[in-house]
Formats: C-alpha cells, sequence, structure tokens
C-alpha cells in the first residue's frame, strides 16, 4: 500500500473497523437529515390577468419554501375544469363562484375539492374614474355627449360584455357598446384620465386599473351585473393525503383584490409573472408566513 492509499482504504483491525462504522453512520445520519426531492404538483389556471398572477404568487411559494415541483398550464375556463375532473391537474386558484364558473361546477363539482374563497369581492360592471360625477347607471343617459355616446368595452365573447347589453336594455341605455379588448379598454381609459376626460368602460375586480387609477363602480340598483362572487381554491380529492404540505398552504392562501392588484401591476409595469410575485412576496413576508402557518 502506497502513501496515497493509506488516505482512503480502512485497516483491517479492529480500530478500523470501528472507524469505518462510524463513517457510515455519520452518512447515515447526514443522509436522513437531507431535504427530500421535491414533490410534484400541478397547477391549471384562465389566462386572465387575476389569474395569472394568483397562480404565479402560489407557485413561487410552492417552489421556494415548500421545496415542490410546480408545473403551470393557462386553459379556457372548461378545459381548465374538465382537467381538474379527470386529476389533470392538482390544483386551481381560479375558480369563479357561484355564478361564473356555475355550469363547470355543476359538471365537476362532485370530482373536486372546494376550500373555499381566496379571494372575496370579485365583481363585473360599468366602471368611472372617481373624479366622474356619475353614481349609477341609471344615470349615464345624462352624459351622453361627455361621453361622445359610447361605453368602452372589450371582447364580444366576454360574460361582462353579454352582462352589459342586458344592463342596456333594463335601464334604456342609449349610448353604444363598443368592442374591443383589455388592452384597448385601458389605453382608453387611460387616455381620459389623463385629459381629466369622462368616460365609462366594463370593468371586474379584481384588475390591476383599480390598483393604477382611483375608480369606482357605478351603482346598479337593478342587479344587471349580478352580485359579487369569490374567487376559490380548488384541489383534487387525494391531494390531501398524497401532498399535505401544499394541501395545507392552498387551505390557507388568501388575500385581498389591493394585495393581488399589486402583483399584476408589476406585471402590467413589465415584470415576468414569475418575477413580480417572487418580488411581491419579498416585501409582503407578513402575509407569507400566515399562509406557511
Amino acid at each position: 500500500m502506497n502513501s496515497s492509499d493509506s488516505n482512503v482504504k480502512l485497516s483491517n483491525s479492529p480500530k478500523g473497523i470501528l472507524s469505518g462504522l462510524s463513517v457510515m453512520a455519520l452518512l447515515f445520519v447526514l443522509n436522513s437529515c437531507a431535504p427530500e426531492e421535491g414533490q410534484e404538483i400541478d397547477l391549471g389556471y384562465v389566462e386572465w390577468d387575476s389569474e395569472i398572477a394568483s397562480t404565479h404568487v402560489v407557485a413561487a411559494v410552492l417552489e421556494d419554501e415548500l421545496n415542490q415541483n410546480v408545473s403551470m398550464q393557462s386553459a379556457e375556463a372548461g378545459p381548465m375544469w374538465a382537467g381538474m375532473g379527470r386529476g389533470d391537474f392538482d390544483a386551481t386558484v381560479s375558480a369563479w363562484l357561484p355564478a361564473t364558473h356555475e355550469a363547470y361546477w355543476d359538471d365537476f363539482g362532485d370530482d373536486v375539492v372546494d376550500l373555499g374563497p381566496n379571494l372575496e369581492e370579485a365583481r363585473i360592471g360599468w366602471v368611472v374614474p372617481e373624479y366622474t360625477p356619475i353614481e349609477s347607471v341609471e344615470e349615464v343617459n345624462d352624459f351622453y355627449d361627455e361621453l361622445d355616446g359610447e361605453i368602452i368595452g372589450i371582447d364580444p365573447g366576454a360574460g361582462l360584455m353579454q352582462a352589459s347589453e342586458e344592463a342596456i336594455e333594463v335601464y334604456g341605455i342609449e349610448l353604444d357598446l363598443v368592442e374591443g379588448s383589455d388592452a384597448a379598454m385601458t389605453a382608453a381609459l387611460e387616455s381620459a384620465i389623463n385629459n381629466e376626460e369622462h368616460i365609462v368602460v366594463t370593468g371586474w375586480t379584481p384588475h390591476w386599473k383599480f390598483s393604477a387609477y382611483d375608480l369606482k363602480y357605478l351603482d346598479d340598483p337593478e342587479g344587471a351585473f349580478g352580485e359579487a362572487e369569490a374567487i376559490h381554491t380548488i384541489v383534487t380529492p387525494d391531494l390531501e393525503n398524497e401532498n399535505p404540505e401544499a394541501y395545507e398552504f392552498l387551505d390557507n392562501f388568501y388575500w385581498t383584490n389591493e394585495q393581488i392588484g399589486e402583483v399584476m401591476v408589476l406585471i402590467e409595469e413589465g415584470m415576468e409573472p414569475m418575477e413580480a410575485a417572487r418580488a411581491w412576496l419579498s416585501d409582503n413576508e407578513d402575509i407569507l408566513d400566515d399562509w406557511l402557518n
């Protein structure tokens, strides 16, 4: 045996054998204390600004705090709910209940577990800048000229546009509902605010524009836009047993319109969703602690 071999080989003497056993015991202890390989968890979400923000915040917590391997997939509401029902996804924080996703709950509610709201006071309606004297949908016709005879809408297939058409009929609104997109609506809103002009736009909460501007909903005494909703966390029945840490966090996950709005503004200003999520979590460690407790 040369000198280099003596550094790596154990002696056959009793003292050498004991030393070898000690090393093996130490290695066993170290291995038993090492963190376990992260569990896999699949999140489904709908491609809305609010759900992009919430899902990436949830994913950041699962990855950074709970050592989970997270997969995220966006889909339209129908496929997302179908995926939850089949078990393609383990969880979603994108379920609008009781009205917006009512049909999907009727189809798949028996196959999933509802952990309750993660955000309350979600709603839709017509929105104006705070400085606008209009307070109710009933008053919109009185400002026909100031509004250029238009209500600025979004894409024609949206449920909000269908509710707006109903409001036009219920209230006898004489203005035209202009079809467009979320981006076109917010651009028109920003231009009007910069020039202190009057404008009525289709709006919903949560949305980043409520954090960026001082806005208010118009009163809807006839209930054309329905009641306020909540966004719920939905998981598969097996998640509690298979991934109890993730289940407990998801059960604790709850925040406000103001908090989700802060994340959406960061994304709107150019941050990647996961970067925005981690930046917000870094500034809100007290909320993170509540979720993890």
